[in-house]
């Protein structure tokens, strides 16, 4: 598997221009929140939405500022979303760093969450890319959704596997499809080759979000065990879905009842993986993801080889492979 690096190799220098562009997009006059997005910009993690982003736009054209505009759209709305869920969950850390409301307080994150919004808006309607906007929009709306129909079903824990990838395709898909679909947009390029993208990241992000839920069930370099976050959150993920499928009406009943009622007793958490993982659920999970991987990779197998295309495939397959 190639290293991030070596995958960004054709677009080193547009992800090198990218960051001050960033920053001064993000501007204010008022210095409290000139510190604040300072303080976004330097904690920035693994930049895989920006690389999306370029690696699609030049795949089809070539990068102009609209380009740098697209990726800034999806930075700044990605932030402001993770800023509010911050606030919502009371969350005071996020990828090891203190959270905004960590810092800040509640009233100001979500101040700064609408601001980063108001740039998303301005910056597309004074360079008037709707089509891009359009992208974004509908990327914020699917989140949204994606976000309530999890909360609604995890009270009653009734999300069966249609359900399931309803809400991955709108909570966590919509957002990398968006970067695909505006960095191919960006550079004029048809909206057929647009809804291919599109399509690709969609794929892509559900492959993503498999690879997420299997993460749980790895053991830990600490503790030699599991972490079973998502089991103490209460997160209905593929394997433990499948598990539930296929277990005996007691078992179900006792990994119910675990999740909704002691999700926070470890011996009954790992009890509960335990079974998950002799159903059978982490290979079926694993299974899924790479149906998806391939899915997504054959929807650009079509398109002229070049540098780009051939990082962009890396890319796809960084993600099913990564560690974290």
């Amino acid at each position: 598997m190639s290293s991030l690096k070596q995958i960004q190799a054709p677009i080193q220098e547009e992800m090198k221009a990218f960051e001050p562009k960033f920053r001064d997009y993000m501007a204010s006059k008022v210095a409290l929140l000139d510190r604040i997005t300072y303080y976004i910009v330097k904690r920035k993690g693994k930049q895989l939405r920006p690389m999306l982003v370029f690696l699609s736009a030049k795949m089809h054209g070539s990068i102009g500022e609209a380009s740098y505009r697209g990726a800034a759209l999806v930075e700044l709305m990605h932030t402001a979303t993770l800023v509010h869920d911050d606030v919502v969950d009371d969350s005071n850390m996020r990828r090891g760093f203190f959270s905004l409301n960590a810092l800040w307080k509640n009233k100001i994150a979500v101040l700064v969450g609408d601001y980063l919004l108001s740039r998303v808006l301005l910056l597309s309607v004074e360079n008037k890319e709707f089509r891009l906007l359009e992208l974004i929009s509908t990327a914020v709306r699917d989140m949204s959704e994606g976000e309530l129909l999890q909360i609604e079903k995890a009270r009653r824990l009734d999300i069966d596997e249609s359900v399931y990838f309803d809400i991955i395709t709108k909570k966590t898909a919509s957002l990398i499809a968006s970067c695909c679909a505006v960095g191919t947009a960006s550079v004029g390029a048809s909206e057929e080759q647009i809804e291919r993208m599109r399509q690709f990241g969609e794929y892509l992000g559900i492959a993503f979000q498999i690879k997420d839920d299997l993460f749980d069930f790895q053991l830990t370099a600490r503790t030699g065990k599991p972490t079973g976050i998502d089991i103490q959150e209460q997160k209905m993920t593929l394997p433990l879905i499948y598990a539930l499928r296929n277990a005996s009406k007691s078992d179900k009943k006792f990994m119910i009842k675990v999740v909704k009622k002691h999700n926070h007793d470890r011996k009954k958490v790992e009890q509960v993986m335990a079974m998950v993982r002799d159903s059978g659920g982490i290979e079926y999970a694993s299974q899924k993801m790479q149906e998806f991987y391939q899915k997504a990779i054959d929807l650009v197998a079509g398109e002229p080889e070049s540098e780009e295309k051939k990082s962009l495939l890396e890319l796809a397959k960084y993600v099913i492979e990564r560690s974290k």
